[in-house]
């Protein structure tokens, strides 16, 4: 099965939620609760998304984190490359790793297609997009609720 890391799922939670009110700035305690990740979990993901200039932390009384630019200028892939290095679907595609079977192996070109095509569609998904689907099913089902309740 092909998955990404919790870490990674997390920080896109986490990234999509700083995006649906992008204007706000966010402490570590108000994502934590809002988004039902433990606040140590949070804490260390928005410290690496800071790192990794994702978001932008602010000190002070005023503190907290944002995105470090808009929604749509960031995509799904820089957040998960973030936190779990480069995508690679095999170890032979990541470039830090090698394999064993790599002069006779029949199977890397097609690997490389298929990892290919999935980083990009990660680069083509943006946080933006992520929040509008959630936005609209959250209307649709609203919507369909007002509807049942006549």
């Amino acid at each position: 099965m092909l998955r990404i890391s919790r870490m990674a799922d997390y920080a896109v939670v986490i990234t999509s939620y700083i995006a649906r009110y992008e204007k706000n700035t966010h402490s570590a305690a108000g994502v934590a609760e809002s988004t039902g990740i433990p606040l140590p979990t949070t804490s260390k993901l928005l410290k690496l998304l800071a790192k990794n200039e994702i978001l932008d932390s602010q000190r002070g009384v005023k503190g907290g984190f944002i995105l470090s630019r808009p929604a749509r200028l960031i995509s799904i892939a820089e957040i998960i490359e973030s936190v779990d290095g480069p995508i690679a679907i095999t170890d032979c595609l990541d470039g830090d790793r090698g394999c064993d079977l790599q002069k006779t192996c029949i199977v890397q070109e097609p690997w490389q297609r298929i990892s290919a095509a999935i980083s990009e569609t990660l680069n083509n998904l943006t946080l933006e997009n992520i929040i509008q689907v959630a936005d609209s099913k959250k209307y649709i089902n609203r919507f369909i609720s007002l509807e049942t309740a006549r």
